[in-house]
């Protein structure tokens, strides 16, 4: 690992300078803005985003922004957001919305290296929960148009901006779904940048392709129950509720969902083809070549799947355990042993169905299948029109020359679903390479690279102000 972080500092240490004084300036401020952030605690269960998002809000209304306000719901003090507009100078133009959450996931101190709540520079990267994820991009919003109004930018079309709370957590109040059912007027936009995609380093620390996100699976998470009259552990019976949900999971880790393609998976695979080939991986590219043509090829289906877990994770349905409460007592038979089930489904296929299917592995009527809270809708994807991205390839071009555009299907979710429910089309897109690690994204020891996150926000200013100026 140690090797990899290595290379991957040189790689990005080394991209060639791109955009002018203007898009790098103010390395300083941002850096302060970006520690702020970062250093504000705002997982669900000990932190407010509230404080965050009022500490952003401080920061735009010195640099002369005007339309700032903090929201909060009503019986979520806690978890408030922030609404901000830099006013464009053509009243026929549409808005554009920048979008980004601002909660973390839960991190514990005995747990990580260093301290998750204390932004460290160490050897080349900033680590800390939420130094990607995804307060590097909340902080490149704030700082680009605080930077815009200090310099006067004068933007044809408005430029909006989001910072919501909760997209972290299933079942928690969620800001950006609670801005598309009860303000939609607010975040009313032509389109939406938001967070869900990234460049891609390999395992050597070379940049391979920059990506956009064109539609994300849905999150549903499936309760698995087993309960039994439990009794005195001397007195073992056969219906143990713990052995009955581990059959189940057993059951349901074997199986693997049917491979499917979405149009911008199919691009994706098309021109991951091309870079494995020019790697010299010419049965890999081959197999992405020949799913692409055929997608009921299984065997080149399972070469691919098996290369690589986020490949695997971009063609089907995944279902995984990914918590255990079982029993009540060391000396007693467990009376309840239940499972959580991840799932992350697949455009256009329905909860229920993925329920019966998980009901028909389990097959076992002494476990419920159950499923819990539904996050949001399952929505369309946007369509990758050349007004988006012409300009986001051409910065690309300029910062990153001869790395790829690719569109992907994005395997987790975000707070795009949302936006995209209610018609704004919304595009992940977030100009920072990370590795096959993801940078340790909801993990322990989370990073990014110090040059990595710079190029980022320089790039970001170029592509928001081109964006905002077009016609």
């Amino acid at each position: 690992m140690l090797k990899f972080y290595a290379l991957a500092a040189l790689s990005l240490a080394t991209v060639a300078a791109a955009g002018d004084s203007k898009s790098r300036g103010g390395e300083a401020e941002f850096r302060a803005l970006y520690k702020e952030l970062v250093e504000t605690n705002t997982a669900l269960s000990n932190g407010r985003c509230t404080l965050a998002a009022e500490r952003m809000a401080a920061r735009l209304k010195s640099a002369g922004i005007e339309q700032v306000q903090v929201f909060t719901a009503p019986d979520h003090p806690k978890e408030g957001g922030l609404f901000a507009v830099y006013p464009g100078s053509d009243p026929k133009a549409k808005a554009m919305l920048l979008l980004a959450h601002i909660d973390v996931v839960e991190a514990k101190r005995e747990d990580w290296t260093r301290d998750p709540f204390t932004l460290i520079e160490e050897n080349g990267f900033f680590y800390a929960r939420g130094a990607v994820d995804d307060k590097a991009e909340a902080s490149i919003w704030v700082d680009t148009l605080a930077r815009y109004a200090r310099e006067k930018f004068k933007p044809r079309r408005p430029i909006k901006l989001a910072l919501t709370c909760g997209e972290e957590t299933s079942g928690a109040f969620n800001g950006a779904e609670w801005l598309s059912k009860n303000h939609r007027d607010w975040i009313d936009a032509e389109f939406a940048l938001n967070e869900g995609a990234w460049g891609e380093l390999d395992a050597e620390g070379h940049r391979l392709v920059m990506n956009v996100q064109a539609g994300e699976k849905t999150s549903q998470n499936y309760r698995l129950e087993a309960v039994n009259p439990g009794g005195h552990s001397s007195r073992p019976r056969k219906d143990n509720a713990i052995y009955q949900l581990a059959a189940a999971l057993t059951r349901i880790e074997a199986y693997e969902f049917p491979a499917q393609f979405t149009d911008a998976s199919r691009a994706y695979f098309t021109g991951m083809a091309k870079i494995q080939a020019a790697k010299g991986e010419t049965a890999i590219a081959a197999a992405m070549n020949a799913l692409v043509k055929d997608p009921g090829d299984a065997k080149s289906i399972a070469a691919v799947s098996a290369k690589d877990v986020s490949w695997n994770a971009t063609m089907r349905t995944t279902c995984v355990a990914t918590m255990l409460d079982a029993g009540h007592a060391t000396n007693a038979l467990p009376q309840r042993a239940r499972a959580n089930i991840n799932c992350r489904i697949f455009p256009g296929v329905a909860g229920e169905e993925v329920r019966t299917q998980l009901e028909k592995l389990v097959a076992d009527p002494r476990v419920a299948v159950t499923m819990l809270e539904v996050r949001g809708p399952s929505s369309p994807p946007p369509p990758l029109s050349p007004k988006i991205m012409g300009p986001f390839e051409k910065i690309n071009a300029q910062y990153f020359p001869g790395v790829p555009v690719l569109p992907v299907l994005q395997a987790g979710a975000t707070d795009g679903q949302f936006l995209n429910g209610v018609g704004i089309p919304t595009y992940g897109i977030e100009p920072l390479f990370v590795g096959p690690d993801l940078g340790h994204i909801h993990g322990l020891n989370e990073y990014v690279g110090v040059n990595s996150l710079l190029d980022a926000r320089a790039f970001l200013y170029d592509l928001v102000k081109m964006y905002a100026t077009q016609k």
